[in-house]
């Protein structure tokens, strides 16, 4: 199979488009504010179709695959978000932010063919297509181009790209290695995305204070922040793996859970059943579900495990991940960086709505 790229919607501003900034910034008096971010991002945008074209067919389509789909843009978003606490849009910020997405969209590719998702952003994960060799292959060429932006940042934004790479591997390594026995499950599950998820958001914030030239000290503010609102994030991604909503989560419901990755919701039941039958027999069905291809009873399940308590704990675990987010942000001065950082984890924590 070949496939054209999905076509991109557009629309006269894109993070109209993308839905952010006009949540961020609801008041008149943060809209300079909001349209420099506006401005910021199409430059982004622009610098990525330039950047993800490439001269070899195979390459030029494969690499274009995920980022036409869709995604919000959240990291690039931060990146500029942060650098206004400096000297904002420069050329140095805006190279950065498109690193950092790249980056990302890179570690969709691997992460699809670890997880044998089906689906990403709606429409059918590239080893579905091309198959995992392509897939890998893909995710390895778009590390490769982060990594030539990176090197004209210079040897700060090597270091801290490399850091962060080795954080995203050792997350991937240590989910799929799973705990260990002196491990608590949990704790260490949450070690996995601070890892996998954490780390590049808490590297996009971090790159804005760098290259705008933003006080140093403001660095380690916005790294706690990136850190603990991508975890926030990704607990928040668990819950939407069980929704039945395929058209707005992009996958199908249970996508995670079919794929034997481990969520939080699934890990409080796997605690709960130990000494409640309805949770061990719900248990049971999932992973009956997992192991056949029980498709309706496994659905049924999931469905059930999203009305199940042990769903609105992950939700309420995401929220104070959210909150000690905020709480991180508290060296910062007051003003409407501040204000819209504090909105960001709000919204990054609504999608479970």
């Amino acid at each position: 199979m070949n496939p054209a790229a999905p076509v991109t919607r557009r629309s006269k501003s894109l993070s109209a488009q993308l839905g952010l900034t006009e949540r961020l910034f609801a008041s008149s008096a943060d809209r300079n504010m909001a349209a420099t971010l506006d401005e910021g991002l199409a430059l982004v945008e622009e610098g990525l179709l330039r950047e993800l074209s490439f001269g070899d067919h195979m390459a030029d389509v494969t690499s274009r695959y995920l980022f036409a789909a869709g995604g919000k843009r959240v990291r690039p978003m931060l990146t500029l978000l942060t650098a206004q606490l400096g000297d904002g849009n420069v050329p140095e910020v805006l190279l950065a932010a498109q690193a950092i997405e790249i980056t990302h969209l890179a570690s969709l590719y691997h992460d699809d063919v670890m997880d044998e998702a089906e689906q990403r952003r709606g429409v059918p994960s590239a080893q579905t297509v091309w198959g995992n060799s392509i897939a890998i292959l893909t995710g390895d060429l778009l590390f490769a181009r982060a990594s030539k932006l990176v090197a004209a940042l210079g040897e700060r934004a090597i270091v801290l790209q490399a850091e962060t790479f080795e954080r995203l591997v050792l997350g991937q390594l240590h989910e799929t290695a799973g705990p260990q026995p002196e491990d608590d499950p949990i704790e260490h599950y949450i070690g996995v995305l601070a890892g996998k998820t954490g780390s590049l958001i808490a590297a996009a914030a971090q790159m804005g204070v760098v290259f705008s030239h933003a006080p140093e000290h403001y660095e380690d503010a916005v790294m706690l922040f990136g850190e603990r609102i991508g975890v926030a994030f990704q607990l928040i991604d668990d819950v939407l793996d069980l929704s039945p909503r395929a058209e707005e989560t992009g996958k199908l419901a249970g996508t995670d859970l079919k794929a034997g990755v481990p969520t939080l919701p699934l890990l409080y039941l796997r605690r709960l059943a130990g000494g409640d039958d309805a949770a061990a027999s719900l248990l049971a069905r999932i992973d009956h579900g997992i192991a056949s291809d029980d498709s309706p009873e496994f659905q049924d399940a999931v469905e059930e495990l999203r009305q199940h308590e042990v769903t609105q704990i992950t939700v309420d675990e995401a929220l104070r991940w959210a909150r000690d987010a905020v709480a991180a942000l508290e060296p910062l001065p007051d003003g409407p960086v501040k204000k819209a950082l504090t909105r960001f984890a709000d919204v990054m924590v609504e999608r479970s709505n």
